[in-house]
């Protein structure tokens, strides 16, 4: 097991989490509970951190997210439409929040 990401935000850690997810490695959330406490702990340590299970998916997973963050620049703000149920998703998203369908990503201008 080996930790890829840590922050202090525990919906960024779980939207890498789902990201890694759905390219097939298994992950594994540490400190998740710890950041739904009335006080925030600004101690880097008890950050939500994410771990792939298998060290040799190491490198694929950095690789997804370097991919997601550089979407990020990219286009940012933008929203993707499911074709499915009509709901808004960031475009860095691979598949509808709501109901699990594959989204496409918008054309280039």
């Amino acid at each position: 097991m080996k930790e890829v990401r840590r922050h202090h935000e525990f919906i960024r850690v779980n939207h890498f989490r789902d990201l890694v997810e759905a390219a097939g490695i298994p992950t594994m959330m540490r400190n998740e509970h710890l950041v739904h406490g009335v006080v925030e702990i600004p101690i880097p340590e008890f950050y939500p951190n994410l771990c792939v299970m298998n060290d040799q998916d190491y490198k694929e997973a950095c690789s997804i997210f370097d991919q997601a963050l550089e979407a990020e620049k990219t286009h940012p703000g933008e929203e993707l439409p499911c074709p499915e149920c009509e709901e808004n998703n960031p475009a860095k998203s691979a598949e509808c929040v709501a109901c699990q369908t594959p989204l496409k990503s918008p054309k280039p201008c």
